[in-house]
């Protein structure tokens, strides 16, 4: 089969119309039809904010990757372009795997990683190369004719020669600086760093970063950048194995701060920590703003999970909540954007009661945003159940004397199930706890940003009640639910 954009444009036009919206999330992003995963090139360009992603339009699993391409100007209400990349040559027939975006000279590039199948088994037989695609509007792409900018001559010979791929550029004092997933072809994932002065012509530096043994086989979507003074590497290690309550999802996401090394092309840091305590979030970017903020987003899915929605509804996959990276000593906090403020109406507001047993909320809904802070001194248990009917319950539990926070989705609807599980000090016994949930999807922000969990859930439409649940006396000062707007869609 061949692929264009014009095919794939017209494509979606023809297709929507099929969507089955049971599902579909009101404010969060999500692909106009069929398959989508990590987010590509996210960037303020010319006072917008560009979100591309990897994007299969034909059907609602993964498949030959394109490029999808939509802007913002305040990161929640979205506007389709027309799709930016499609797998039309030879460089990259098989795939336009992910990338990154960056401006330079008043033009957008994007550079991205070519994926070219060598045979029939899709697990061994391919190899990658880094291309470049350049925009002078921001919408339509033309491909470089040198492609590709970094052939598999460059890659060095002590690393895996066909795991090579999710160029992240930036730039450091006056040169262009690229970040490539790979690994040692013996069960260690690492980072490759390349250096150019004008993004066509690459050069090799070194293995930036290695694991240990403990980080996983293989690295994915590397993520290099400055914070308040220190370095901040993210990336997603693919087969990571658990580390207490950690690490329990088959690929995971950390992040370390340190101090790259130009000119050695080596990053120092002492320890990494999962960006995500939840189950579905994966191969996050981040970008800077023009208010100087370091942003975020990521997959809200993850590889090997059962979705629901490819059985019939003609759709899978959709983006986390934007998130703010803010630097806080030696540990990094995820907030929610401020935009999302905006999109707040009217809910139910409570001050000052407590709760022993179960008590039911007046209010229903589906999608919403909850703020909540408690004292848990005189409790042995406190839990949220959210999204509750005949059958079914998310339940979201606090343990003072463990100091253990939990996300149970095992009574959440037609979805996965299981459990993950936190520790989460709470200094003079507040919890605060502020949780974004959408029709299938739930984020929850822990103590103002320490620790996040994010998951999908699939319950029935009716299921749409709130409960609080104390064993003992929880004093509850302040309780907020605000309906959110359902941001335009074009």
């Amino acid at each position: 089969m061949s692929y264009s954009i014009e095919r794939a444009n017209v494509f979606i036009a023809e297709s929507k119309h099929l969507l089955v919206d049971q599902y579909r999330l009101h404010y969060h992003f999500m692909g106009e039809f069929g398959w989508i995963n990590d987010p590509n090139g996210f960037i303020q360009y010319k006072g917008e904010y560009h979100l591309f992603y990897q994007y299969h339009p034909y059907q609602p699993v993964w498949g030959p990757m394109h490029w999808g391409h939509a802007v913002s100007k305040d990161l929640v209400e979205w506007r389709h372009l027309p799709v930016a990349l499609a797998p039309d040559q030879e460089y990259d027939r098989d795939g336009c795997f992910s990338g990154s975006a960056i401006e330079h000279k008043e033009d957008l590039y994007l550079l991205y990683t070519g994926h070219i199948m060598t045979g029939p088994d899709i697990t061994k037989d391919y190899y990658q190369v880094q291309n470049i695609a350049v925009s002078k509007d921001g919408v339509l792409f033309e491909k470089d004719a040198h492609n590709p900018a970094i052939n598999t001559d460059q890659i060095p010979s002590h690393t895996s020669q066909k795991d090579f791929r999710d160029p992240k550029v930036f730039v450091r004092d006056g040169q262009f600086y690229m970040v490539l997933g790979s690994n040692d072809d013996q069960g260690k994932g690492l980072i490759l760093l390349y250096r150019s002065a004008d993004l066509h012509t690459w050069e090799y530096v070194n293995v930036m970063a290695q694991s240990d043994g403990t980080l996983g086989d293989n690295w994915e979507c590397p993520d290099v950048f400055d914070l308040d003074g220190v370095d901040v590497l993210m990336m997603s290690p693919q087969r990571m194995a658990p580390h207490g309550n950690d690490y329990h999802n088959l690929h995971s996401t950390v992040y370390m701060i340190g101090r790259l090394n130009t000119d050695t092309g080596v990053f120092d840091y002492n320890q990494y920590v999962p960006i995500d305590y939840g189950f579905d979030f994966y191969a996050c970017q981040t970008t800077l703003d023009e208010q100087g903020r370091r942003i975020m987003i990521g997959w809200m899915d993850s590889w090997e999970a059962v979705m629901p929605t490819q059985n019939g509804h003609h759709w899978a996959g959709a983006m986390t909540l934007p998130r703010e990276v803010i630097r806080d000593g030696e540990r990094l906090l995820f907030r929610p954007v401020a935009e999302l403020e905006q999109y707040r109406l009217d809910g139910l507001h409570a001050e000052s009661f407590e709760v022993q047993g179960q008590q039911v909320l007046d209010y229903r809904g589906e999608s919403y945003e909850l703020e909540l802070t408690v004292d848990v001194t005189k409790t042995e248990q406190f839990a949220i159940h959210l999204r509750t009917g005949e059958a079914e319950t998310t339940v979201l539990s606090y343990s003072p004397l463990e100091q253990l926070f939990r996300f149970n989705r095992d009574q959440s609807g037609i979805g996965p199930g299981g459990e993950r599980i936190t520790s989460l000090p709470t200094p003079e016994g507040k919890l605060h706890v502020r949780i974004f949930v959408d029709t299938s999807s739930i984020e929850i922000f822990l103590q103002d940003g320490e620790k996040v969990m994010t998951g999908r859930i699939y319950p029935q439409q009716e299921s749409q009640g709130i409960a609080l649940y104390s064993n003992g006396i929880t004093q509850v000062e302040s309780l907020h639910i605000w309906n959110l707007a359902r941001p335009e869609r074009v």
